[in-house]
């Protein structure tokens, strides 16, 4: 039997796990979503494009190396629109990782121009985690953070498993929750 008298010392609670300070990358599943919603859109842009090809083809009168030349530049289209669904995903999932600490979030991206973004707890005014149709059969989300200010008044990090994402959304709004002040 425990006595009464004895009281339970409450300690500041322990970060937590996602508020390591550790770099880290987003869900692998993110790169087949991606390619996904890369297919769709270029599957769009080819088919649709495919008919005026085929009408220019037949029915116009330019010479025969223009509509040959036409057709192989539809062709050169669906290629490299091919080669960007397969290889683009992997290289943008390589080059973005985000690290969660007690004070701020910071994210790193680009492939070509690299940027790093820092967004202080203190400033963020509220967040949401959203997740459409392909993301939502990988289990993957969206966080976007709603900092104070103007410039970069929006941050959004993608390719997060969805409990992640809302892991560092509860995270980050500990702080507007709990009433303390934010440092301005």
């Amino acid at each position: 039997m425990q006595d009464s008298s004895e009281h339970v010392v409450s300690e500041s609670p322990a970060p937590r796990a996602v508020a390591d300070g550790r770099e880290r990358q987003v869900d692998p599943r993110s790169i087949d979503a991606q390619r996904i919603a890369l297919s769709i859109f270029w599957g769009i842009v080819c088919v649709g494009s495919l008919p005026g090809v085929i009408f220019a083809g037949v029915f116009s009168s330019w010479p025969g190396v223009v509509r040959a030349g036409l057709g192989a530049a539809w062709a050169l289209q669906a290629v490299l629109a091919a080669v960007h669904t397969i290889r683009w995903p992997v290289l943008e999932y390589r080059h973005l990782s985000y690290r969660v600490t007690e004070s701020e979030i910071r994210i790193r991206r680009g492939v070509w121009w690299r940027s790093v973004e820092s967004v202080p707890r203190s400033r963020v005014q509220h967040t949401d985690v959203s997740e459409g149709p392909i993301q939502r059969g990988y289990g993957l989300a969206t966080l976007v953070i709603y900092t104070a200010g103007t410039q970069h008044a929006a941050v959004s990090l993608g390719g997060l498993a969805h409990d992640t994402a809302v892991e560092i959304r509860n995270h980050l709004i500990d702080l507007i929750d709990s009433g303390e002040p934010d440092g301005c």
